[in-house]
This record gives C-alpha cells, structure tokens and sequence, in this order.
C-alpha cells in the first residue's frame, strides 16, 4: 500500500548516532499528487488548523497542484498574494516532465529559501515548522516555501536583567528573531551558527553560535558531541539542554549562564565563549564561564572601569553576606559570645530575653518565612504581588517581633541577608547561595565558627574542582593567569584590555592595537594646543 510509509514514520525507530530516535527516510513519495494528498491528510487527520487547498478540478489543461500548511504557524497575508500566480502559472502551462519540481516552480515564488523534499517525514516536519508545502502532480517531490507568521512577542525590553546604561533590546521566543539580533551586534561572516534539532516529539531547533577563529575549535566539538548525545522526547526552554550538557549537574553551582539580553550575548561571543539558543524561548545560554563571570554585567562595560570595578566589589561582598551572615550570627550568640562588643553584647542578650526559641531555630524559621513570602510574590498576580511581600515584610515581621517569637536583631540579619542575595546579577548563582546558606547555618547552630570553617573548606575543594567545558571554576586564581586580572574584580579601562581571555580564546587573543591609547591623553591635548598655535 501507498500509506504504508505512514505507519513506518510512526513506528518507534533504534536510537541513532544523533542522540535521539531518528525516522528512517529511505520511503520516496509517489508520483501521484492525490495519493501524496491523501497520505499527508491522514497523518493531519483531526486537526482542525491544517489546511489544504487542492486545485486539481480547475487545471483544465495545465498540470493539478496541491497546497497544505497550519494556519497559525503561517503568514496569511503572505500565502494570498503569492497564491493567485501560483495557480495561474500552472493552468496556463503545459504538464511537467519528470524533473525536480523547483525546476518550473521556483522562479515564481517570491522567497529566498525553498527546499525540495522527497520523504514524507520531511514534509511532515515542514509543515509543522511553519512551511507552505507545494504539491505537484506526476512530480515524486514537494515544495516547502518558508511562510512563517502567526502570534509572536515582540522585541521587548528584558524583564530578568534590566540596566540603567545600555541596550533595551531583549530577547523573543523565536529562535530566528534571536539570531538576528546578534547579527546586527556582530557584523562579521566569521560568525556562526550551527543548527542541531533535538527532541522526538517537539523537533526543537537549537542553534550554536561562535565566532570562527576566536572560539577554541574544540569548545564547539565538545558541545556538538553533548547536545548529540541528548536522548529525549521534548525540548521545551534552554534549562532541559542546560541540565543535559553541563559539567557536574550534582553541583548546586551552575556552569552556564543563562541570559536574555542579546549584547551580553555578543559580548561573551567575542571573548571566545560559545552561546546555545532554544526555539521557544527568550533564555541564552553561555558557556565556558567561571565563577566571576556571575559578578560581571554589560553595564560594568557601558560606564566608567572605577564605577564598575567598585559594583563588582559590592557584588561579591554581598555573595558572602548573603551566604554567611545568618551563620555567623547564630555561631556568635550561641557558642563564641566573647567575640562580641560587650555593648553589643548587652542590646543582644536584652532583645533575645523571653524569646522562647534558640538562634538557629529562629534563624531557620525566619528564613523559611521569608521564602514562602518570596515564592508567593513571585506566583501571585502582579497586581497583587508587591502587595503580598510589602505585608509579609512588615506585618507578619513586626507581628513576630511584638509577639516574642523573634527577636528583632533576627528580623534585621535575614532582611540584609535577603537584599544580598538581590543584588547577585544572575538567578542561579543567587539559588546556589540560597541552598548553601542553610547547611551552613545548620553547622553554625551545631559547632560555632568551627562549623562554619568545616563547611567553608569542602566549599572552596568543590568549586576548585569544577569545570565549565574544560575551563577552571576559579579561573585565574586557581590556576594563576595573571593576564586576566585585567578583567576580573577590578576592571581596567577599555584601552588597556588589548587581549582576550587566554583560557577561553583560541589562536586570536588580540583584542586591539597595542599603540591603542585614549583620545583624552595629555599627549592628544598637547597636539591640539600645538596645532592650534601654529595656526
């Protein structure tokens, strides 16, 4: 039977070299245009969006064709002024001989890209991407005319990253709209995109971008292999490949960095990293990075390096607040009081009188509470979402506190704590700090400051061993790279950072002209004055 290639595509297939289940395309299409019809109906059958348009009836003497796409995932406006030449080219001329179709076709049919398909998985597959499928009569191939429309977001401002200084340009759900917007960034053929489709079911299209020639060739090796490997049935948002392909997923550390802004993108482009982009959603990912990448922004590039290095002072200062200051509150009160101001000492034991819980039991219940009232900002409506946090801060806070159930010193610890952890740029580095801050405060409550140490010493060990793609976690502390200091908490003036990371870069580290020196010099003022002078 002519359909019988129809139960082969869904049949379940062995696993291929791609890492996931790849359709055997050996089955041809056939010569008849109502059998191929009739074939790709069924495969559509109950699915109201799927469109067809067959004009066989009204090819009086010129040769019958077909039309399918899904309405929604095409451009309406285009496919009505196309259609009509479309039609009157193939009544008025004469039937074709076996050739490939785009031989008489494609000359009429205003796109750039037009693929001639021979299996019935491709076309199956076209039309799920948004292609308008041409089919013509006595010809064994089809059409796929890129239509694409439907209901997008457009290019807005980021929501996750936003910055006083700098670009307002984010990223959209469509994997095409993303592309561009790095092209528009990086104006060079060098760079590129290297296209993979992952997911049995979605068929999700990822693409790899680099910079040929910058980029080390065997990051882009090693990140082909991983997303090759990937054996899964749905690719949904950038997190499944980012769970998928990164180093130490036991870690609560993260070893990519995800971002919507397209010049961060750029940016990391251009230093020698590789960036992974998802169809279907807005979130980048980065690769190599190290653990002072999730202390740097764009911003810190678009103002002055004094400005920028101090933010980044301000930032780690607050990663280890934000990870030690409910620790070393409770080891201090509890266990190494001497350590105190007497004062101090004095306010504290006074507030902490009638409190009927310990320290650490009143940490850890504060900052549960203070999850519970983020987590429901976050999921709450909008319009009431502020409202919620403002009355669990203050209310359910002061209510605690008048009520003896917490002392006051606490409330003012895990708030500070808690506006630290606000202050970390990326998301899932903030996660990670929150996770380990409550072992920690657990070792506090048990052994003091010596708690504190015996966790900091398996913490420093854990991020000395982790690697981002072969490039060190603390790089270039450990190992030493004294040329990337430039970069790293203080940041040096754009004239001075003539090179590119040595660890991430490949053969080209040259990032400027060495003679390069500001416009602003004495030595470009004395020349003025002196030209001015002669004049």
């Amino acid at each position: 039977m002519l359909f019988r290639w129809i139960k082969k595509a869904f049949q379940p297939q062995k696993e291929g070299e791609s890492g996931q289940k790849q359709t055997k395309y050996s089955e041809q299409l056939d010569h008849s245009l109502q059998n191929n019809l009739n074939s790709i109906k069924e495969a559509f059958e109950n699915s109201p969006d799927f469109v067809v348009r067959d004009f066989s009836e009204s090819a009086a003497k010129g040769t019958a064709i077909a039309i399918c796409y899904i309405e929604g995932l095409t451009d309406p406006v285009l496919i009505s002024d196309f259609m009509g030449n479309i039609v009157q080219y193939v009544n008025t001329s004469p039937p074709f001989e076996e050739q490939p179709a785009d031989v008489s076709v494609r000359k009429i049919l205003p796109a750039g890209s037009i693929e001639n398909l021979d299996s019935p998985q491709h076309v199956y597959q076209a039309i799920l991407n948004g292609n308008v499928v041409i089919l013509i009569d006595g010809v064994q191939s089809v059409l796929a005319v890129p239509m694409f429309g439907g209901a997008r977001r457009s290019v807005e401002e980021p929501t996750s990253q936003t910055v006083v200084r700098g670009p307002k340009e984010g990223f959209t759900e469509e994997i095409t709209t993303n592309m561009t917007l790095i092209r528009r960034r990086i104006r060079t053929p060098d760079l590129k995109f290297q296209m993979h489709t992952i997911g049995e079911y979605t068929q999700t299209s990822v693409a790899v971008a680099y910079i040929q020639g910058i980029v080390k060739p065997g990051v882009v090796e090693e990140v082909t292999k991983r997303l090759n490997a990937i054996r899964t049935d749905s690719i949904l948002e950038s997190g499944y490949i980012e769970e998928f392909i990164q180093d130490a997923p036991l870690s609560p550390f993260p070893t990519m960095i995800n971002t919507e802004r397209p010049d961060t993108v750029a940016g990391s482009l251009l230093e020698g990293q590789i960036a992974i982009l998802v169809d279907g959603t807005p979130f980048a990912l980065i690769a190599p990075v190290t653990f002072f990448n999730f202390f740097q922004t764009t911003e810190d590039y678009y103002q002055r390096y004094d400005i920028s290095t101090f933010l980044r002072v301000v930032r780690l200062m607050s990663f280890f607040v934000s990870l030690l200051l409910p620790s070393l509150y409770i080891a201090l009160t509890t266990f190494q009081q001497e350590m105190i101001p007497t004062t101090l000492l004095v306010t504290l034991a006074a507030q902490r009188e009638g409190v009927p819980l310990p320290a650490l039991l009143e940490a850890l219940l504060m900052e549960l509470i203070f999850e519970v009232i983020r987590e429901a900002g976050v999921r709450m409506p909008r319009a009431i979402g502020s409202a919620i946090s403002i009355v669990g801060a203050l209310v359910i806070g002061q209510a605690a506190v008048e009520a003896g159930l917490i002392s006051g010193s606490m409330v003012i610890v895990v708030s500070f704590t808690a506006i630290s952890n606000f202050v970390i740029p990326y998301f899932s580095m903030a996660t990670a700090v929150r996770l380990m801050r409550f072992p920690f405060m657990v070792l506090a409550g048990t052994l003091g400051l010596f708690g504190i140490l015996a966790g900091a010493i398996p913490l420093l060990a854990h991020l000395i061993s982790l690697k981002s793609f072969g490039v060190d976690y603390l790089m270039p502390y450990s190992p030493f790279y004294k040329s990337n200091m430039k970069d790293l908490i203080l940041r040096v003036p754009w004239w001075a950072m003539k090179t590119r990371p040595n660890v991430k870069a490949g053969s080209n580290k040259t990032r400027q002209a060495a003679n390069q020196y500001p416009s602003g010099s004495n030595n470009t003022i004395d020349r003025i004055n002196e030209s001015d002078a002669n004049e």
